[in-house]
């Protein structure tokens, strides 16, 4: 080759991986867009701990935190942590990796497609991002962005340019989680293998097929509530602006809208949103439990129906976010009554992991340690569900950290030990290549550190919150040390205390991360070698075909039969690419 001819050769072969539309490549691609994120949103929460333990510290290469970023900070850790990390990472990243060839397909329906929400999301990030630096700051609405003021652009610090890049940033991430999305549910019905029948299907699938369907809904409806949002700040428009509301000095008299109509619209995708994040998790820990206590998970098409109820339940409880919002208190009752409905789905999925190890002799892996966790984070969280759920409890809980406790237990920390779950089992599949076909393990004795560590960190942290919650401090407070009135002082004397605590345990916990990012830099490069099989799983992500063989499906995930022959006189298993054969 000459030298003219190799320097064309180079950059062609990075654009080709670059854009490439391989489903392995785009969900790692995912993964590593949802890790910039977590250090960005994780970094952005010890800024806010330390800032409400210590308001007058200066941090590092900036200085003192005023009111305007701390609300900026608030507003940038949870878009950056529901949206591009809870709702990114087990959907878009490990749903590329893992989804495909657990139902026996060689590629997602659409490739071309699939690799388009990636760097649609990949945009969505950077613009995210880069409404930090404009003029007038970042936004300070928060993840919910209520109108009125976010629906005026001269509202004040936060609500001008800064604010349009942030609906610019969640409109073009709505748009990539369609596009993988319509790609999910294609996949799912189109491209199953031979004998895959839908009761065949890992509850993995089920979970990540439940949420592509949330998905499709949620974000259709989002998209549209942004677009009305836009057009009141820049259109002259009064969807969410009450005629004779004076914001800034200005008195809006153009139309006679309701704020009320955007906690609608986002609300019904908001709550969603929760289990979109979340049933990827619940998923994978039905699959790991059984996996490593050798059994059949308990009551498998229960589960099945579970997954489906959850999502259907899940987009008829958005009015619970709303009970101080001026509900009519008869639809205030309904929303109360179907938000406990969604528990009777969600224990019975407690109840079959419980009786799938139960009696078992399961082994303690740090997947199945962290699939553990996820289940003790969900009960934990899961609890004062019910409690947020009552309208007279809700009125003295709302808006205080009792509800940060909440959602941070049952999602962000339920999500992140299901991540970590994935990782440690699936980090075989992770680090495949041409020349290490069956990939590398994590190291376990790091592994192990990191999970007791993050599991103790986590509790430590959001279960002082209930507490503070209960005595009634609210969140989104910027400082409570240096407001010169009775009720800042009663603040003080109460809420410092536990305050310093949580920041600890917060310091903690993200400190205990490290080992992670340790085990993953790591086990990367110089990792032990993982077997064909290193879990002895029973799922089609483990079977490696020959690129000219199609596989077939002969049976239920989770199958373990006694064989004579088995020197321990324990259990084999049966992978569902196994043809049928009898016991020797």
């Amino acid at each position: 080759m000459t030298p003219s001819a190799e320097s064309r050769a180079v950059p062609r072969s990075l654009l080709r991986r670059v854009f490439t539309t391989d489903h392995h490549a785009i969900g790692l691609g995912y993964l590593a867009l949802a890790f910039v994120a977590v250090v960005a949103g994780t970094l952005m929460s010890l800024v806010m701990r330390v800032h409400l333990v210590w308001p007058d510290r200066l941090i590092p290469l900036h200085g003192p935190v005023t009111p305007e970023e701390y609300l900026a900070l608030v507003t940038l850790h949870g878009t950056l942590m529901l949206f591009f990390v809870l709702t990114t990472a087990p959907q878009s990243g490990f749903g590329n990796l893992i989804l495909p060839s657990q139902i026996g397909a060689r590629e997602m329906a659409f490739p071309v497609l699939n690799a388009l929400g990636l760097w649609t999301t990949v945009a969505a990030l950077i613009v995210l991002l880069a409404s930090s630096f404009v003029e007038g700051g970042a936004a300070i609405s928060g993840w919910t962005a209520y109108p009125p003021l976010s629906a005026i652009a001269s509202a004040g610090p936060g609500q001008g340019l800064g604010l349009d890049l942030w609906l610019a940033s969640i409109a073009i991430f709505g748009v990539g989680s369609l596009f993988g999305a319509v790609n999910t549910l294609a996949t799912i019905v189109a491209k199953r293998c031979d004998g895959m029948t839908w009761e065949r299907m890992p509850l993995t699938v089920w979970a990540w097929f439940t949420a592509a369907l949330l998905s499709l809904i949620a974000f259709s409806v989002l998209l549209a509530a942004l677009m009305l949002l836009f057009c009141d700040r820049h259109a002259g428009t009064s969807f969410f602006l009450p005629t004779g509301d004076l914001v800034n000095g200005t008195l809006h008299t153009g139309g006679n809208g309701s704020p009320l109509l955007w906690l609608h619209l986002f609300w019904f995708f908001g709550h969603p949103e929760v289990y979109i994040a979340i049933l990827p998790g619940m998923g994978l820990t039905s699959m790991i439990l059984a996996n490593f206590a050798r059994r059949r998970v308990f009551a498998y098409r229960t589960m099945i129906v579970t997954t489906l109820l959850i999502g259907l339940l899940g987009i008829l409880v958005w009015g619970h976010h709303m009970f101080v919002a001026g509900l009519n208190p008869f639809v205030g009752s309904a929303f109360a009554i179907s938000t406990m409905a969604i528990a009777l789905p969600s224990a019975a999925k407690v109840i079959s992991w419980l009786a799938t190890v139960w009696r078992s002799r399961p082994s303690y892996p740090t997947p199945m340690l962290f699939a553990l966790g996820f289940v003790s984070l969900f009960v934990a969280g899961g609890l004062t569900g019910p409690i947020l759920a009552q309208p007279i409890l809700d009125q003295y809980l709302h808006n205080t950290y009792f509800v940060v406790a909440h959602f941070h237990l049952i999602m962000a920390m339920a999500g992140i030990f299901g991540l970590y779950a994935a990782t440690y089992y699936w980090f075989p599949i992770l680090t495949r290549t041409a020349s290490m076909p069956n990939g590398r393990l994590l190291s376990e004795t790091l592994g192990k550190w990191h999970f007791w560590t993050t599991f103790l960190g986590a509790y430590a942290t959001f279960l002082p919150m209930h507490i503070a919650g209960l005595a009634g401090e609210p969140r989104h407070y910027a400082q409570f040390i240096g407001i010169p009135n009775a009720a800042a002082q009663h603040l003080i004397d109460g809420a410092m205390g536990m305050q310093r605590h949580i920041t600890y345990s917060a310091i903690f916990l993200i400190s205990a991360q490290m080992l992670f990012v340790v085990n993953l830099l790591v086990s990367w490069r110089r990792g032990e070698l993982a077997g064909e099989n290193p879990w002895e799983a029973t799922t089609s992500e483990w079977h490696r075909p020959a690129s000219n063989e199609w596989i077939a499906v002969y049976r239920a995930p989770c199958i373990y039969i006694q064989h004579s022959g088995n020197e321990s006189g324990g259990e084999v298993f049966l992978p569902q690419w196994v043809p049928e054969r009898k016991p020797e």
